[in-house]
Formats: C-alpha cells, sequence, structure tokens
C-alpha cells in the first residue's frame, strides 16, 4: 500500500485517523479472500 502524506495545519483538530482504520480494514480483507473466507455460504446467493 502506498503511504499518504498527512496534511496537518496548526488550526485543525484531528478527531479520527481514518487512515488507520480503512488500511485494517482492507488488510483483514485481503486476509479473508487469500483465505478463502470470504465470500462464504452465508455470504452468497
Amino acid at each position: 500500500m502506498t503511504k499518504l502524506k498527512v496534511l496537518s495545519p496548526k488550526f485543525l483538530r484531528r478527531y479520527l485517523n481514518l487512515y488507520d482504520e480503512i488500511k485494517s480494514a482492507v488488510e483483514l480483507y485481503i486476509s479473508d479472500v487469500k483465505s478463502v473466507d470470504f465470500p462464504n455460504e452465508k455470504e452468497q446467493y
């Protein structure tokens, strides 16, 4: 994954770090797909 440059001006307050949340979710998705855990029987039509 590419590293994004974080812009953090002094006048902004950080309430949430979405980069880490999204990165974690994508890593879990990749892990599930590689282990053939996604999609499973409950997640298919």
